[in-house]
């Protein structure tokens, strides 16, 4: 079981990954709809995994994911992406992001994803 911090701007990605990892046993600690309130989350609730859509307002991923980064370097990020955005995932791969799961979103795939990444 992990605590789960959901990160994506569309609110009907944010329930149906929330429902998939509840479904499987893991908590949600928190939803935010972009980068900068994902930080602040972050550092709030220290979950042990955040799913963070790639492209979001304000803030996106990638440069929430580094600011995540530099505050807790063992922080487990799975970035969630729309297909076309390989170039972006190996980014975020090169800032420390731990895995990516690809849009449109199958629940086998998150929660594989979320497994391997827990270790």
């Amino acid at each position: 079981m992990a605590r789960i911090l959901i990160v994506d701007d569309a609110l009907i990605m944010r329930k149906m990954i929330g429902k998939i990892v509840e479904e499987a046993g893991h908590i949600i600690v928190g939803e935010a709809k972009n980068g900068e309130e994902a930080v602040a989350m972050y550092e709030k609730n220290l979950p042990d995994i955040v799913t963070m859509d790639i492209t979001m307002p304000e803030m996106d991923g990638i440069e929430a994911l580094a600011h995540i980064m530099s505050y807790d370097t063992k922080a487990k990020v799975i970035m969630v992406s729309a297909l076309g955005q390989q170039h972006k995932v190996m980014e975020a791969l090169d800032h420390g992001a731990k895995g990516y799961i690809l849009k449109p979103i199958a629940g086998e795939k998150i929660l594989s994803v979320i497994n391997q990444v827990m270790g």
